[in-house]
C-alpha cells in the first residue's frame, strides 16, 4: 500500500522581500487602470457603434494577439532580461493609452483605432504577463511557501482593484469626459514601469555572468556564440517539456478545462440573471460582485488550504467544490442561492488560481519559463471561445440551466485530473527533483 505524500507546509518564518512589494504595489496600480478601462472601453466603443459584431471586435481584439503570437512571446520573453521587458511594456502601453485619450477628446475616435489599440495592449500583456511569470519565481529563489503568498496578495489586490474598485471608477470617469478612463489607465501604467524599473536584476542572469567572467579569468577558451535557433524552434521546446511533463501538463489542462466551463456558463450569465432570476442590471451587478468577494476570500485561504490538504488535496478540493457551485447557480431559482453558489465558485476559482501557478512557478526551469508560461496561457486563452460557443448552444437547444451543468461535469473532471497528474506524491517528488537541479546548477 503506498503512501501519499503531503505538499510542502508553509513555513510561517518565510518573508516576502521588500522588492516584491514593490512588484505588488505596480500589479496593483495596473489592475486598478485595467478595470477602469475594461468598463469604459465598451462604453467608448458604444457611442461609434451599435453593431454588436463591431462591438465584440472591440472587446475581444486583445485577445487575439494569444492566438496568433502567444508562443512567439515566450520564445522572446526568455532571450530578454525580464525586468526590463516589463518595465519597458508597461511604457509603451502607457504610450499607447495616450492615444485613445487624445483622440476622444479632440474628436478624433473611430472603431479601427480603438481596435488596433486593444490589439496592440494584447502584445504588451502577452509579454508582460509572461516576463512577470518568469520574473516572480526568480526574485523568491521558487520558494513555494513565498510563491504561494506572493500569489495570493496579487489574486487578492487584483481582485479588488480589477473588479471592485475599477469598473465603477471607469463609468464614473466616463459620464464626466470620454477621455479620463483612458488618462488614468496611462497613468496607471507609467506607475507601474516605474516601479517596476526599480526592482534588482535577476540572481539567474547574474550568476551566469558571474561564471562566464570567471572561465575567462581562468584562461578558457570562449568560442563565438552558436547560431540561435529560430522563435519558432525555441517555442517548440517550451511546448514540448510542458508536454512531457505530468505535473505541469496537469496543472495547465487546469484551467484550460476550466474555461471551457466557467466561459461557457458566463455566456449566458447574464440572461440566466434576467430572465430565470429576474434580476434587474443593478442586480446583475451585485451578483457579480458576489463571486468577486468570494474569490477574496479564496485568494486569503489558499495558503492554509493547501498546507492542510496538500497541494495536489487542495486542487481536488477546489474542482469539486467550483463543481457543485456551477450545480448549485444553474439550479438557483432565487438571486440568494446563486449569490452563495457565485460566491463559493469564486472562492474556489481563486483558491485554485493561486495554488496552481505557485506550483508550476516553483517547477519550471528559469530558462523555459517564458515560453512555458506562455503555452499554459495559450491553453487558458485558447480554450475561452471554445467555452463560449459551447455555453450559447447548450443554451439555445437545452435552456438556459444546461451551460452550468454540463460546466460542472467537466470541472468534476478536473478532480480526476489532480488525483492523477498532480497529486500530492507527484508534486512532492518533482519540487525534490527542481531543488536538486537547482543545487547542481548553482554549484557548477
Amino acid at each position: 500500500m503506498t503512501t501519499t505524500a503531503p505538499a510542502p507546509t508553509p513555513t510561517p518564518a518565510a518573508t516576502l522581500p521588500a522588492a516584491f512589494h514593490r512588484l505588488w504595489a505596480a500589479s496593483t496600480v495596473s489592475s486598478l487602470g485595467d478595470g477602469v478601462y475594461f468598463a469604459a472601453l465598451p462604453l467608448l466603443a458604444a457611442t461609434l457603434t451599435r453593431d454588436p459584431l463591431t462591438l465584440a471586435l472591440v472587446t475581444s481584439a486583445a485577445l487575439l494577439p494569444w492566438l496568433l503570437f502567444g508562443l512567439h512571446g515566450g520564445a522572446l520573453v526568455d532571450r530578454w532580461n525580464h525586468r526590463r521587458t516589463m518595465w519597458l511594456t508597461d511604457l509603451a502601453r502607457a504610450v499607447l493609452l495616450a492615444i485613445p485619450a487624445v483622440a476622444a477628446a479632440v474628436g478624433l475616435l473611430s472603431i479601427p483605432l480603438l481596435i488596433a489599440v486593444a490589439f496592440l495592449l494584447g502584445i504588451g500583456q502577452i509579454l508582460f504577463d509572461t516576463a512577470g511569470s518568469a520574473y516572480l519565481p526568480q526574485l523568491l529563489d521558487r520558494d513555494l511557501t513565498l510563491l504561494q503568498r506572493a500569489n495570493a496578495r496579487t489574486m487578492g489586490a487584483r481582485t479588488v482593484a480589477a473588479d471592485f474598485a475599477g469598473p465603477p471608477l471607469g463609468s464614473a470617469l466616463f459620464v464626466l469626459a470620454r477621455a479620463l478612463p483612458f488618462g488614468l489607465d496611462a497613468l496607471s501604467f507609467l506607475a507601474s514601469s516605474l516601479l517596476v524599473r526599480t526592482l534588482p536584476g535577476e540572481p539567474g542572469a547574474t550568476r551566469g555572468a558571474a561564471r562566464q567572467e570567471a572561465r575567462e579569468e581562468q584562461g578558457e577558451t570562449v568560442g563565438p556564440a552558436p547560431a540561435k535557433p529560430s522563435l519558432w524552434a525555441e517555442a517548440k521546446v517550451g511546448a514540448g517539456y510542458l508536454l512531457r511533463d505530468k505535473v505541469l501538463l496537469g496543472l495547465a489542462l487546469r484551467p484550460a478545462i476550466g474555461n471551457l466551463a466557467f466561459v461557457g456558463a458566463d455566456a449566458v450569465l447574464v440572461l440566466f440573471a434576467h430572465q430565470l432570476l429576474h434580476l434587474g442590471d443593478l442586480g446583475y451587478g451585485v451578483l457579480l460582485a458576489s463571486q468577486a468577494a468570494g474569490g477574496l476570500l479564496g485568494a486569503a485561504l489558499a495558503g492554509r488550504l493547501g498546507g492542510l490538504l496538500g497541494t495536489g488535496g487542495a486542487l481536488t478540493a477546489t474542482a469539486l467544490l467550483e463543481a457543485a457551485a456551477l450545480v448549485g447557480l444553474g439550479c438557483s431559482g432565487n438571486p440568494i442561492t446563486a449569490g452563495l453558489a457565485l460566491a463559493l465558485l469564486g472562492a474556489a476559482m481563486a483558491a485554485t488560481m493561486v495554488l496552481a501557478p505557485s506550483v508550476s512557478q516553483a517547477l519550471i526551469p528559469a530558462e523555459l519559463a517564458g515560453r512555458i508560461g506562455a503555452t499554459r496561457r495559450l491553453m487558458a486563452v485558447g480554450a475561452a471561445p471554445i467555452g463560449a460557443v459551447l455555453g450559447g448552444w447548450l443554451a439555445t437547444g437545452a435552456g438556459l440551466r444546461a451551460p452550468f451543468l454540463a460546466g460542472a461535469v467537466l470541472l468534476a473532471s478536473t478532480a480526476v485530473l489532480s488525483l492523477t497528474l498532480a497529486s500530492n506524491r507527484r508534486i512532492a517528488e518533482a519540487l525534490a527533483a527542481a531543488a536538486g537541479a537547482d543545487s547542481s546548477s548553482a554549484a557548477s
